[in-house]
Order: structure tokens, then sequence, then C-alpha cells
């Protein structure tokens, strides 16, 4: 964590338990539990809100067992009105985990998450715009057989892997590392597929960038109509037709629908987008098309297509230098599966329905870990990035151990 002692304290405050467990209010749990009854019928040592708090304490002590967890927990609970808490055995949170189930996990993450930064951080905006981005990774399982029938071990290169892998594609703003939209599935599933679920989250204060991988004519037309801006590499084999250039070194570009178009239909799409005729964006779609070299790369050459056709509002080289910010998004990733989960660690989890509400609940807890950092990075005006992930987690783990020893 990076600052002056004063900053640091500040800092320290801000990203305490307190701060996590308040971002996940008790109404949102109360409302979602009952959505999807899955209340307990009875007074348990372990209510399904309580459980969700739980599942936010599995994520932050990766390498605790259950009962060590639950006691720890009793230092979160401490901040919350009305609550008793008696640790209770490992046999009691596996069947309060299977009674709370994943959907409602996955719902309180959906109400919850969104982008933490302010116009006021550092960082976080091209002009008018939100940045954000899309990108994917797996997580390793316990390899048992429900897990390898639900989740699949086959790598997308073909070869068997170690362990069952879940996919998640996440939607994430990229000053913050916040991942505010997310999809799950077994590793068989492709990440452009899982991503068409998420377009329809963005609206049009965002600038979302993604690498060429989620390329495709319908992907790119599924996000433009949320309303959002799009930034996106495309593959090397993708063609666009040049229009006219540009005083910024962009150029216009139609591309037009890859099947299902005869020459002569191509033909004439691409004569009305030099005419200025409006185009059917079933058929055909006018980009702006950003070339550059990134020199650190050995010269590797990028080619950008984005929905901003005209420069005055975002230049070429300022869109190049957004899309070379969007690598950040991978620290993300890098956040909660090396800092939060450990590298190399498989879940806990060793049933289907477990994996999913485990793998939500680091969702849910890296984000607010993530918008921890940036509210207190915005309020001591520095750029996020200065406040390392690795030490807000050690700070909320001490937050949490201190509180526990301290409990009645």
């Amino acid at each position: 964590m990076s600052g002056n002692a004063g900053s640091s304290r500040r800092l320290t405050d801000l990203v305490a338990i307190g701060a996590l467990t308040s971002l996940i209010p008790r109404q949102v749990l109360d409302a979602v539990i009952a959505a999807h009854g899955c209340r307990e019928q009875r007074v348990r040592k372990l209510p399904s809100h309580v459980v969700v708090y739980l599942l936010i304490a599995l994520c932050l002590y990766p390498d605790d067992d259950y009962e060590e967890v639950a006691e720890k927990l009793t230092g979160m609970l401490a901040l919350i009105p009305e609550a008793r808490w008696e640790a209770p055995t490992r046999g009691a949170v596996t069947q309060a985990r299977q009674r709370l189930g994943f959907e409602a996990v996955r719902e309180v993450f959906q109400q919850v998450a969104r982008p933490a930064a302010t116009a006021s951080t550092s960082g976080a905006w091209l002009n008018r715009w939100r940045v954000m981005a899309i990108d994917g990774f797996v997580v390793d399982l316990p390899d048992t057989e429900a897990n390898v029938a639900e989740f699949g071990r086959v790598s997308a290169g073909g070869y068997e892997t170690a362990f069952p892998q879940a996919r998640v594609v996440a939607i994430s703003e990229c000053a913050s590392h916040a991942m505010v939209a997310a999809d799950v599935a077994g590793c068989w599933a492709g990440e452009q597929t899982l991503a068409f679920s998420l377009y329809e989250q963005l609206n049009e204060e965002m600038l979302l960038t993604a690498d060429r991988g989620f390329y495709s004519f319908s992907a790119w037309n599924q996000a433009r109509h949320s309303g959002a801006h799009l930034l996106w590499r495309i593959q090397a084999g993708l063609r666009p037709y040049r229009l006219r250039d540009l005083d910024d070194g962009s150029w216009l570009a139609v591309i037009t629908k890859p099947t299902g178009l005869r020459r002569s239909q191509k033909d004439r799409l691409r004569e009305a987008a030099r005419q200025g005729r409006d185009l059917d964006p079933d058929d055909a779609v006018i980009v702006r098309v950003v070339d550059y070299t990134v020199p650190d790369r050995k010269g590797e050459h990028i080619r950008l297509i984005t929905s901003i056709l005209d420069p005055a509002e975002a230049a070429g080289e300022d869109l190049a230098r957004c899309y070379h910010d969007r690598w950040e998004v991978e620290t993300s990733i890098d956040q909660l599966k090396t800092h939060l989960r450990g590298p190399g660690r498989i879940l806990r989890s060793r049933t289907p329905e477990l994996v999913y509400q485990e793998i939500w609940a680091y969702l849910l807890t890296h984000w607010a870990l993530s918008t921890l950092i940036c509210t207190a990075a915005t309020a001591a005006e520095i750029d996020p990035d200065r406040i390392k992930f690795l030490g807000t987690v050690r700070i909320v783990r001490r937050s949490v151990t201190d509180r526990a020893a301290f409990s009645p």
C-alpha cells in the first residue's frame, strides 16, 4: 500500500472488515433469500444470511478448514446488529451451504456488483466513457465424478487436464478491477458463448474493450445493442473494407455479415456505405479501424475496431492507449486466482451445486475488495493501482482475526 502515514491510516480504516460487510447489506440478503425460498424453517446456528457472510470468510481464508473460518467469522458478525453466533461443526456448515444453494449467491452478486469508480477516480474514463473489459479464466475443481460430469476436464487445447475445470467469463471495470458481471459454465463452454449473456448488462456510459477471441459479427451487434461503445481487437483474418482515411491515422470501414450474403449483395452494401446510406446492422456495420504496434512486444501489430467513429470524440492514439490499458483486466483475474484463492489451489467444493456457489462467492468477495480499494484510492486522490490487492486482503484478514480474538 502506498502513500504517506496519514493516508495509509485512512486507507487501512477504509478497507477494514466493517467496510467489506457494509457493501453486502443484510436487507439485500434477506430479500434474495426470501425470493429463492432458501430461508431456514427453524432457528439454526447458521441462518441463511449468515451463510453468505461465511462464504465470504471462506474465500478470505482458503487455507483454513470450516471450523477455523467459522471461529474467525465471529469478528465479522460482531458488526451485524442482532447477530447471535455459535461456531458450527463442519457437517453443519456443509448442510447450511447445501440449503442455501448457489442461485441466491449469484443473485446477491448480480444485485450489488456495480462499477466502483467515480468521476474523480484516476484512470477510470476515456472522455465520457467508463472503460470496461471482458475476459475469461478457468478454475480447478476437486476431482470428483460429479464435478467431472458437470464441468469436464478438457482444455481448449484438446488435452485432458489434471482436474475438472469451470470456466468463468467476466466484465470488469479497468480502473478498479472490480468484476461487475459474470457467467459460469463447464470448461467445454466457449468464452464467446458465455459472453453473450453479459452484453445486455452494459450501458451507454461504458466503453467495452475485448481481445480478439471475443469478436464475431453477431457478438459485436449484440454488445452494441446495449448502447455501450466498443473497442475490440480483431483477428488477422478479418479484413474490413476500407471506406476512407481519417486525419488521426485511423480509417472508416464496413464489415459485412460473414455468411448468408452473396458477393453481389456485399458489393451493394459496400457501395451503400461509401455513399453514406443507412445499413441494416444485421447485414453490415460501419466501424473505425485503429492500427498500431507495441514496441515492447517485438513490434506486434494490433488492429482494433471501434464504434466511436469520430476522431474528435476519441483520437486513435488515445484508443490504442486505452486498449493497451485493458490488459490490466488480467490483473483482476490474477488477484482472484493467485492472491485471494492462492496459486495452484483447487476449490473446496466436491459437488457441482457447491462449486457454483463457491465461484459466485469468490466473485462477490473480489468485487467487494476491489470496491474498497477503489473507494480508498479515490478518497486519497491516488490511482487504485497504487493500493496493493494482497495488502488489502491481509488488512481485512487481520481485521477479522482481531475482532474474533476480542469478541465475547
